[in-house]
């Protein structure tokens, strides 16, 4: 049920009954959702605020379009580790390129539901989210949305949040980083990340979830990230 006077955003609630449904298989995986005026018609909103939660999901690869025949709930993939955790800007410093950050959109957000699990948050928690473009030497390489829990957040300095997270949460917060899980899957870009990226609609991207750890294993980032494929590469050492 929606609840117009709690203070969450629509979308947001939209978002959390849609992946309630599917996780108690209500929804089965693989198969198509109601179109937006049947959902608009359920949840008693806009077909606006429906596409908005939509959106969101196909972003966080929960539901996946497909040209004429509708929206569905996406497969579960299989998953690869990388070895190495290092900031973007230590990144692009190491292939001697100069960073630069491009934001997007900044604040406290509550948190949706992937972002309460992904960040171990009771519910109802607040994030600071911050959605970022990535430069390499004044190309873009990536478009991110990052959410960090308040708690985290409320010690750091907008600037400290904007250039590098890492080295501020080791500089002072005195916390180390620890190890990330990651997930990662091919895609095509949305019509709305397009612009940022400097790319066509439909260009080849490859997608990254990160869950990153200090070293106390406390989750303390969570990153959803479209590098555009032909500028970046990941390379996965194996023993």
């Amino acid at each position: 049920m929606i609840d117009k006077q709690s203070g969450i955003p629509i979308y947001i609630q939209i978002q959390n009954d849609i992946k309630q449904k599917i996780e108690e298989g209500y929804w089965q995986v693989g198969t198509a959702i109601p179109a937006e005026r049947q959902l608009a018609e359920m949840f008693n909103v806009s077909r606006m605020t429906v596409r908005q939660a939509i959106q969101g999901l196909v972003d966080d690869g929960v539901l996946q379009r497909r040209v004429g025949a509708g929206t569905f709930i996406s497969e579960r993939k299989l998953t690869e580790r990388l070895e190495a955790v290092t900031s973007f800007t230590n990144l692009m410093i190491q292939e001697g390129k100069t960073p630069s950050t491009r934001v997007v959109a900044f604040g406290i957000k509550p948190a949706s539901l992937q972002e309460t699990e992904a960040l171990q948050l009771p519910p109802n928690s607040n994030v600071m989210k911050v959605e970022r473009v990535r430069y390499g030497d004044k190309v873009p390489i990536l478009y991110e949305t990052v959410a960090i829990p308040e708690i985290v957040a409320e010690q750091l300095t907008r600037e400290d949040i904007m250039n590098s997270l890492y080295e501020a949460i080791v500089t002072k917060l005195g916390q180390s980083i620890g190890e990330a899980e990651q997930v990662m899957e091919a895609a095509l870009i949305s019509e709305k990340i397009a612009p940022y990226l400097e790319v066509k609609i439909g260009t080849p991207v490859m997608k990254l979830r990160q869950i990153t750890k200090l070293s106390d294993g406390r989750p303390f980032e969570f990153t959803r990230s479209q590098y555009v494929g032909s500028r970046f590469q990941f390379v996965a050492k194996i023993n």
